[in-house]
């Protein structure tokens, strides 16, 4: 399996391109993709589906897509290549190993061309580099602004590769084969000055004196003609340099900075005694590195001249210090003039060095006498980069704790690269020095198993690979993790994979056997929690009793009995020390070992934290339900003991509350699990039966395992009002999933078990869905008479929304009994019952029925008209079923080629939300 961004985005399988589809489809795989690894939001997603502002329902088209993609996915057998499209709340994120993405590839060449000491090496990996490349990259995708900028970006650095090919040609005196090389690029790109400048000097070093001049005034000619510009310094150089007739001067190779040339000049008074030679304090890299192709991209750009800081920023034991050194290791070419590396210690048990410290390390080993060293930081800070201003160094600062302690450190050279590794996000250094930042990551299972086989040998792993990548995933991807489990085992020649893999799926004693003499996860956790305030720790100890996976500030001020605004500044600590990952905007999660350590630190409040998180989910329930469905609510009695939190989530309007729902609805049913595993069953129903108004809109979306768990817990409480409201909406489900005889036998209590609580109106809701797998079932006289009753109860009790729910299902089974005329009275009578914009689905629902009881009174006009604008109002508000219903209806009476487009595109969005 092969993804290609570099020409026509596809999927290239062993049987051939998998079949994308329309060209938003492709342009959807091609933001994940270029984003790798990595969560796009659905919001980062819209934006390169459309141009101007996105649909209401893009996060529909934005979902359909993602389910067609990921159903090929799964067809393609992609998970056996360790490919993975994951949903994370608000975001997706498609996991791909770097290997299998022909952009990775190409930017790891680059990486490898730069490193290469022949000139002959370097063409041919260059060579290897251009060959990915099928055309403009991006090709087939939608034209909106992120994606020509993406693709543009591609483009210039394919160009940049053509240059460096023609310049590695010119290193090996080959100058008729960078001439080639340039002359297709420079037509193709006629105003790009610099592949032009180097064209005429391929040309003028290989005898062709002439072709380069008349380039040169061709290039001009276009300049003045379309930008009204001159030639720019670097062609109008290699201009002059023909005219001269100069000689060819000896070019540089590939990647290699002019070094000192060892007078010391430039230095505070020439320095003496200093010496020039290249130094290297660089400790020794860690053996079974794995993985980080993108990572180590992104600091040879660095180095490259992209940014003269780098921050490798990442939580504890993610291996930010082992991926610097390899780093460091890898590319000693691009730093003639040596390596100095300090262990700030940020993080630790022994005290931080002081800045002097450090800095009188790096200039003795620069070369300055140690009589000459200044006694002030500030003065030591001066000659270093003053030493280092004519100079090619590289600067490993390690596990720094803030941007102050780093900025005396910072050499003063612009060939120099700095590269910081923290726990922290230092942003101040960013600011303050243009530092770039590259995060780092757990590895993926692939990268994991690898660095257990480093570690214990590919035998020993090879031998249990299913075991081995269980351990990769329970370690969680941190590399620290995966180190201590692999000594563990490396002790223990005779241990079984799947023993220890056994041993760490207890979430009681993980930690422990992730601990090993003096390091272990805990450990170094321990150091991070230490540098925080009291309000973050306990913020982040609360956070370890969360039932769900992700948590926003409301979520964690119930969890910690603060509110929002606490909780929310909390939480931005908690995020610069790494210890929690923001996934979205107000959206984060914890690393799962993580977690586990912040659950020890305070185990006694594990009971007090749930309730608060159990009843912050009721309560924003409520308020997500009653903005959906005003005054349809099912579930008004709320638990005799609840707490309400001191702040509850507004919603502005029903797009947002359906949202929260949706985004939330994981979390929402983890919470019930959690609640009915803790004997909370008061809250566990109420939960589940909240989000009635998502069930309602997504019924065919697998609710059935949910409201089951939810029908036990009520079962549990003895509690006839919630048994009956939770078999209510759950034999609906069943029916509306084909399954009628099992709708039937579970609702057939429920009217009862209503009557016996006092509920009337929910005595009612329990008729209309008998009433509904009755007349399925063939009986609809006594359907019929069910919703009959039904109408009856709602209209005593003055509830207008069961009233005319009852009246929808009562006119809908009037005209399947061929009585069109009362199906068309009971429809006139709900209409009246409810506001103008009564809800979306039933509003649908009754126009439907109006308009097929038209038709089957003759009045065929009137009829079209009704069931048109019922498909109108369904597809405007994204009702699928709905605009279903009323299109096949329409179809019945008419065949005009666009209700035949129209309900086509319908089933489409119904059954894999397709565009």
């Amino acid at each position: 399996m092969e993804f290609r961004l570099l020409g026509t985005v596809c999927v290239d399988t062993q049987t051939g391109p998998l079949p994308l589809g329309p060209a938003k489809r492709r342009s959807l795989l091609a933001a994940l993709l270029l984003r790798a690894n990595t969560p796009v939001s659905v919001a980062r997603l819209s934006d390169c589906l459309w141009d101007d502002t996105p649909p209401l329902h893009a996060r529909t088209v934005v979902q359909g897509h993602v389910s067609r993609l990921r159903a090929l996915l799964t067809g393609a057998d992609a998970e056996m290549y360790g490919v993975e499209l994951a949903t994370l709340g608000d975001a997706y994120m498609l996991r791909v190993p770097e290997t299998l993405l022909d952009s990775q590839r190409f930017e790891e060449l680059l990486m490898l061309a730069r490193e290469q000491r022949s000139p002959a090496d370097s063409v041919l990996t260059l060579k290897e580099a251009l060959s990915l490349w099928e055309g403009p990259a991006l090709t087939g995708t939608y034209p909106s602004a992120p994606l020509q900028a993406a693709a543009h970006a591609l483009e210039e650095s394919r160009l940049t590769t053509v240059e460096q090919l023609a310049h590695a040609y010119a290193v090996l005196g080959e100058h008729h084969r960078a001439a080639a090389v340039l002359r297709a690029e420079a037509v193709a790109h006629p105003m790009r000055e610099s592949l032009a400048a180097a064209l005429l000097t391929a040309l003028h070093r290989s005898g062709r004196q002439s072709e380069a001049v008349d380039c040169f005034h061709r290039t001009r000619r276009l300049l003045a003609d379309e930008l009204g510009i001159g030639p720019g310094r670097e062609l109008a150089h290699a201009y002059a340099q023909i005219l001269r007739g100069d000689p060819e001067p000896a070019p540089d190779l590939p990647g290699r900075t002019a070094a000192g040339d060892g007078t010391g000049a430039g230095t505070p008074g020439g320095a003496p005694g200093l010496d020039l030679h290249p130094t290297d304090l660089l400790p020794r890299a860690p053996r079974g590195f794995q993985g980080r192709a993108a990572e180590l991209a992104a600091l040879s750009r660095a180095a490259a001249g992209e940014a003269p800081v780098c921050l490798l920023t990442g939580p504890a034991g993610v291996g930010k210090t082992a991926l610097a050194l390899h780093w460091a290791r890898r590319a000693p070419a691009a730093f003639p003039d040596g390596r100095l590396f300090a262990d700030l210690r940020g993080f630790g048990d022994t005290g931080e060095p002081t800045p002097l410290e450090v800095l009188r390390e790096f200039l003795l080993a620069l070369g300055v006498a140690p009589r000459r060293v200044p006694e002030s930081a500030q003065a030591a800070a001066a000659l270093f980069r003053s030493l280092t201003d004519r100079r090619s160094l590289l600067v490993v600062l390690d596990n720094a704790r803030d941007s102050a302690q780093v900025r005396p450190l910072l050499p003063g050279g612009t060939d120099c690269v700095t590269l910081v590794t923290s726990r922290h996000r230092l942003d101040g250094l960013i600011a303050s020095d243009a530092a770039r930042p590259v995060p780092l990551d757990v590895l993926e299972p692939p990268d994991g198993t690898a660095l257990l086989a480093g570690v214990l040998g590919e035998e020993r792993v090879l031998a249990e690979p299913v075991a081995a990548r269980r351990l990769a995933e329970l370690c969680g991807g941190l590399p620290l993790a995966l180190r201590v489990t692999a000594a563990r085992l490396a002790g223990r020649p005779h241990r079984t994979l799947a023993g220890t893999a056994d041993e760490l799926a207890d979430e009681r004693s993980r930690l422990t056997y992730l601990d090993v003499e003096d390091t272990g996860v805990s450990a170094a956790l321990r150091l991070t929690v230490q540098q925080l305030p009291p309000d973050a720790v306990h913020h982040f100890a609360r956070l370890g009793h969360h039932p769900g996976s992700h948590f926003d500030p409301y979520t964690a001020a119930a969890l910690a009995g603060s509110d929002p605004v606490v909780a929310a500044a909390a939480l931005e600590r908690l995020a610069a020390a790494h210890l929690v990952s923001e996934t979205g905007p107000g959206r984060w999660v914890l690393h799962d070992l993580v977690r586990l350590y912040a659950r020890g630190l305070d185990p006694a409040s594990g009971p007090d934290a749930l309730v608060g998180v159990l009843d912050h989910c009721i309560a924003t329930a409520l308020a997500a339900a009653d903005t959906a469905e005003p005054g349809g609510e099912p579930c008004f009695v709320l638990p005799e003991d609840y707490r309400r939190p001191t702040a509850v989530r507004d919603f502005t309007d029903r797009a947002e509350a359906m949202n929260w729902l949706a985004t939330e609805r994981e979390d929402l049913s983890l919470a019930a699990a959690a609640a009915r595993g803790a004997g909370l069953d008061d809250r566990a129903w109420r939960i589940i039966l909240l989000q009635w108004p998502y069930v309602v809109w997504r019924v065919r979306d697998g609710w059935v395992p949910m409201l089951e768990l939810a029908l036990e817990a009520a079962v549990a409480r003895s509690d006839p009002y919630a048994e009956s409201r939770v078999r209510n909406l759950l034999g609906w489900v069943l029916s509306e999933e084909g399954r009628t005889a099992e709708a039937e036998a579970l609702l057939e209590p429920s009217p009862g078990l209503a009557r016996r609580a006092g509920d009337r109106l929910g005595e009612a809701t329990a008729l209309i869905n008998l009433a509904i797998v009755q007349a399925e079932q063939g009986g609809l006289d006594e359907a019929l008479e069910g919703c009959g009753q039904a109408v009856a109860l709602a209209g005593k009790e003055r509830d207008a929304h069961t009233e005319m729910l009852a009246l929808q299902h009562l006119a809908r089974m009037q005209l399947a009994a061929g009585l069109p005329q009362d199906a068309l009275d009971s429809a006139r009578t709900a209409f009246d019952l409810g506001p103008e914009h009564e809800e979306a689905a039933r509003r649908v629902l009754l126009l439907t029925v109006s308009g097929e009881a038209h038709l089957a009174l003759g009045t065929e006009r009137e009829g079209i008209r009704l069931l048109d604008l019922a498909a109108s109002e369904a597809e405007r508000d994204g009702y699928d079923e709905g605009a279903v219903r009323s299109l096949e209806a329409l179809l019945r009476v008419t065949s005009g080629t666009e209700y035949v487009r129209r309900y086509e595109q319908a089933v489409r969005r119904l059954t894999d939300g397709g565009p």
